[in-house]
């Protein structure tokens, strides 16, 4: 298994490319503005077939080039049935109204729930429902070589946890969330919706937002 961190977008929005190298093909988990070029060129170079674009969630700044992937490639959608208002509706969380984040008609094409074993590109990818950054937000766990690694948007971040006071959003409820992951091995690694990935084991013993 092979992970490819592209930031792109206003806020720096990690997208993932994952991929198996012994079967020349690929998942990628988020898509923001920005990131179609260096996605698409990245593939070409690397002679990898897409499978499919996996949303953790349906904030702006996660999917903007979502819409233009699948259908270039010709790859689903796959995202949590709650976050259909978010991800299908570009006028719902007024999207236009942010400089370089335009969002076009997309359509989930596959609807991920808790405990779903997903199987793309060679991986058996689970699912877990983690709602209170907002609804609809999924966590996509991926085991390979004994090594586990989680995805998990803008749930929790190195020694910091997703905002909630945007619509749908519930300190409580991301707090039982995160505490979902927290149960997921110490070596764990968690690659979040922005910044640089970490581990469960760290974030256990010294996040300060969510206790173990």
């Amino acid at each position: 298994m092979k992970i490819e961190i592209f930031p792109s977008g206003p806020l720096d929005t990690n997208a993932y490319l994952v991929s198996c190298e012994k079967l020349r093909e690929a998942v990628l988990i988020d898509a923001p503005s920005g990131a179609f070029g260096e996605i698409s060129a990245r593939l070409k170079e690397e002679s990898l077939r897409l499978d499919a674009v996996l949303l953790t969630h349906g904030h702006w700044d996660h999917i903007g080039d979502a819409g233009r992937i699948s259908r270039e490639f010709e790859v689903p959608i796959v995202a949590g049935a709650d976050g259909r208002p978010l991800i299908e509706d570009p006028d719902f969380q007024q999207s236009r109204l942010f400089a370089g984040a335009p969002l076009d008609k997309m359509s989930i094409g596959v609807e991920a729930k808790d405990g779903d074993v997903l199987e793309y590109a060679g991986f058996k990818i689970k699912c877990i429902d983690v709602p209170g950054h907002c609804p609809g937000s999924l966590a996509f766990v991926f085991e390979d070589g004994g090594k586990t690694c989680v995805f998990v948007g803008d749930l929790i971040f190195e020694g910091s946890v997703g905002r909630t006071d945007l619509w749908g959003g519930d300190f409580a409820t991301l707090e039982k969330s995160v505490k979902k992951i927290y149960r997921l091995p110490d070596s764990a690694a968690i690659y979040p919706g922005h910044g640089a990935p970490t581990s469960v084991g760290a974030e256990k013993a010294t996040n300060p937002f969510v206790r173990a």
